[in-house]
């Protein structure tokens, strides 16, 4: 699948054109000069460049490629050259930079191989270089990785040689400013109607939840519609690596990690910002994702009255979620047997929600599971929710979201939190 942009139509006599004329150009205007004047008079000086070179080779390009050629060369002087038209389309959600001249772009949850070129490998790592001085980073061969957050919110990360064997690769994960919804994501098939009126029920009863899927499965999305269900007077901290989360709420602190800086420090790690978080009188935690040591202090938040906070972690299963937080409790340096390591998971988490991006690039719920406590000394969880009898039709994949039951002990502890009514019309609503 391709992904097409304005340039695919340019001929090969325009595109020589702005090669000629952005070489004169920068042989007359410094790219750090060029940066720092207004963006109204950099451009006027292009647009003469261009018209003279036009008016001297008698060039048969027309005033409208005349015009996209100025806008390219001003994109490739101050912005972000042959992404700034990827940026600008809101349908794209991702955009991976293999090479010079292998760019794909990831739309409604297809990867497509696009159109788009630089002119070498130069040219990509300039660019690279220019995003990494935007956000105060440094990218060279002795710092050739970069992880951060680009001022539109948009997560980016780069990597260059030697450690880069192809030449510079940039994978930009794009900030979505739309907030979505459950509702939303009920009419984008993700989940059925029983699902989402589940889910309120849970947020409203404060259970802590853990959502888990593959990368680009859609948890941060979830995460964010999830957390637009906590109560407006409730005091929540956020704490994230690379700030994502879109919190609609009144009483929000987010808190983002820190990278050391080129001496090696200043780090500032989840696990110390949620440890600060615990002295600052949270109601609820929201971690974006828990990859180590920092799942420790999470479980002992929800097990010392933070109820209703919520978490991401990479997985392929509800069960196998429960094994990665295991895993996550011995990063933390406490030699705990291993029952009590389980005791510690099955105390603090009540539900654990697996997101699947499917083949046809839609996201769905495929499980909504609740951790019943131990049995025999292992964890013992049960599905809620599942997506089954899964097939695929013309590429499409079909299936039917199916109901369970909710057991005895969660009906409980949600009406021992006090949204016992919405539980009883919620069951009144559903059937099995």
């Amino acid at each position: 699948m391709h992904y097409k942009t304005k340039t695919s139509s340019q001929s090969q006599h325009t595109i020589v054109f702005k090669e000629k004329v952005f070489d004169r150009i920068i042989k007359h205007i410094d790219l750090v000069a060029a940066a720092k004047m207004p963006n109204s008079e950099l451009r006027l000086e292009i647009e003469r460049f261009v018209l003279e070179y036009s008016e001297e080779h008698q060039s048969q390009v027309s005033r409208k490629e005349l015009q996209d050629i100025i806008n390219d060369i001003l994109d490739d002087m101050v912005g972000l050259g042959p992404l700034e038209v990827l940026l600008k389309d809101s349908t794209i959600s991702d955009i991976l930079i293999n090479s010079y001249d292998l760019v794909f772009v990831e739309r409604f949850g297809k990867l497509f191989k696009t159109d788009i070129k630089f002119r070498d490998e130069k040219h990509v790592l300039q660019i690279a270089q220019r995003i990494a001085g935007q956000i105060g980073r440094r990218i060279d061969e002795l710092s050739p990785m970069v992880d951060a957050r680009l001022p539109d919110g948009s997560r980016v990360n780069i990597i260059i040689p030697p450690v880069s064997l192809g030449g510079a690769s940039i994978s930009i994960r794009k900030f979505q400013q739309q907030h979505i919804k459950l509702d939303d994501l009920v009419h984008y098939n993700s989940l059925s109607p029983q699902m989402r009126d589940f889910l309120k029920l849970a947020a409203e009863a404060r259970l802590n939840i853990i959502i888990s899927g593959g990368t680009g499965a859609g948890k941060t999305t979830l995460l964010n519609a999830l957390s637009s269900l906590i109560d407006p007077s409730e005091r929540v901290i956020s704490i994230e690596d690379s700030a994502e989360l879109k919190l609609l709420l009144p009483h929000v602190v987010r808190l983002e990690s820190r990278p050391p800086n080129i001496e090696g420090a200043g780090l500032i790690t989840i696990r110390d910002l949620l440890k600060n978080a615990l002295r600052m009188r949270p109601d609820r935690l929201v971690i974006g994702e828990c990859r180590g040591a920092e799942a420790f202090d999470m479980l002992q938040a929800m097990n010392t009255g933070h109820n209703g906070s919520m978490s991401t972690l990479h997985s392929n299963s509800t069960r196998e979620a429960l094994h990665r937080i295991e895993n996550m409790l011995l990063m933390a340096g406490h030699d705990f047997p291993n029952l009590v390591v389980k005791s510690y998971i099955a105390d603090a988490i009540d539900l654990i929600i697996h997101v699947v991006r499917m083949k046809d690039g839609v996201r769905r719920i495929t499980q909504i599971s609740v951790v019943e406590g131990l049995e025999n000394e292992n964890i013992k969880i049960e599905d809620i929710f599942l997506f089954n009898n899964i097939s695929e039709d013309k590429g499409k994949i079909k299936g039917d979201f199916q109901f369970k039951e909710i057991p005895q002990a969660l009906c409980e502890k949600i009406e021992n939190h006090g949204a016992g009514t919405t539980l009883k019309n919620f069951l009144k609503t559903i059937s099995p």
